[in-house]
Formats: C-alpha cells, sequence, structure tokens
C-alpha cells in the first residue's frame, strides 16, 4: 500500500516538474509567436507561481518570469477581451507629472487634463476606444473600483510583476485581462509606449 502511495507521489511530481518546464518553454516562445494551448500553460504557471518564482529569484530575473506570463496570458485571453463589453483603462499614478494638480479618491487620481502629462491624451483615447480610465496609486485601488464598476474586461497599464499579480487577481472576479508593459519599471516618471498602447487598443476593439 505504501510503496503504491510512494510510486503515486513520485509519479506526481515528475508529472508537475514536466508541466512547469514545458509551460516556461511554451511562455518564453510566445513573447516571440503564437502558441497552442495559451490557458492550460498560463494556468499551470499561475499554479506553481511561487516555488517557480523562488527559483528564478534564485538563479535568474524573477521579472523574466512575469514578461513571459504576462505574455502567455495575453495570448490566451485575446479573444475573450475582444468580447467584453464594459472595459477598463487601469494605469499607474508613476506615469502622470510631478506637479499633477489632480486630487486622489479611493477610486484613483482624479485626472483634470492639465496638459502636463500623458494622462490628459489618455484619457480621451480612452472613451474614444469604449474604456473608463483610472489612474491608481496601487493594486489595492482596484478592489473598490471593481466593486463599482461592473466592467468585464480590463487593460492593464503596469511593470509585468504588477500585470501579473493583478491579472491573477481579476481573473478569480471573471474580468479578463490583458496587459502594456512600462517601458522602464520605477516610482515616478514611468513611461509607456503611447502609439503601441494604441495599437493594442484598437486591435482589441476588433471583433476575432
Amino acid at each position: 500500500m505504501y510503496d503504491l502511495i510512494g510510486i503515486a507521489l513520485f509519479v506526481i511530481v515528475v508529472v508537475s516538474i514536466a508541466l512547469t518546464i514545458l509551460a516556461l518553454l511554451i511562455s518564453r516562445i510566445s513573447l516571440n509567436r503564437h502558441v497552442w494551448l495559451a490557458r492550460f500553460f498560463a494556468d499551470v504557471l499561475d499554479f506553481f507561481y511561487l516555488p517557480i518564482k523562488s527559483v528564478f529569484h534564485r538563479y535568474a530575473d524573477a521579472r523574466t518570469l512575469d514578461a513571459w506570463m504576462v505574455s502567455l496570458k495575453n495570448m490566451a485571453n485575446r479573444s475573450a477581451f475582444a468580447k467584453t463589453e464594459r472595459r477598463l483603462l487601469l494605469a499607474p499614478h508613476c506615469m502622470r507629472s510631478l506637479d499633477c494638480p489632480a486630487s486622489s479618491t479611493r477610486f484613483g487620481i482624479e485626472c483634470v487634463s492639465c496638459g502636463k502629462c500623458v494622462f490628459s491624451r489618455m484619457l480621451n483615447d480612452a472613451g474614444r476606444f469604449g474604456y473608463t480610465l483610472h489612474i491608481i496609486a496601487g493594486s489595492s485601488y482596484i478592489r473598490h473600483i471593481v466593486k463599482r464598476e461592473s466592467a468585464d474586461g480590463a487593460l492593464l497599464l503596469a511593470c509585468n510583476y504588477e500585470l501579473n499579480k493583478v491579472m491573477r487577481s481579476l481573473k478569480r472576479k471573471k474580468i479578463v485581462t490583458y496587459g502594456v508593459p512600462l517601458l522602464k519599471d520605477g516610482c515616478y516618471a514611468t513611461e509607456i509606449d503611447y502609439e503601441n498602447l494604441i495599437r493594442v487598443m484598437e486591435s482589441l476593439s476588433r471583433q476575432d
């Protein structure tokens, strides 16, 4: 009996390791081309995220893991996102001007379109593509936003670590996500490739 349990546990461990390695390989490939079973492999990486991340912390760069996972999730979510109707655009406050005159609420920074940063333009483009823009100072704001907004899709702008974290969180709330990484990480003066953002919003506005 104990021998059978031992064999079963050994098989489970071997299969889990093999699936994880394969999922990592697939996520890496997804950076450059389309892959099959993106949702399945994204779920595998989510399930084993903490142990995988500890390995990356020790032997590589954990940001690489998050970048791979965001790429894979984008591929898995793209078709479903294109079918969403009530969309949020969640952007980090670190992109705003250092002398931003806008006030903060529990739902984020209330942009006044002063023209000092990219958010004046983004506010207009968000409305043009059917998004409600929220400029947030942390992922804790999202809890209040999703309670107020009956959204079924969220386009996220952030570093890959935050993208991956919020994608995992909103998945539990049945909100389809798509992430656009910032050009550089940091606490202030961060930037987005704005033309790429527009291309993403245009492509996601088309029903596949």
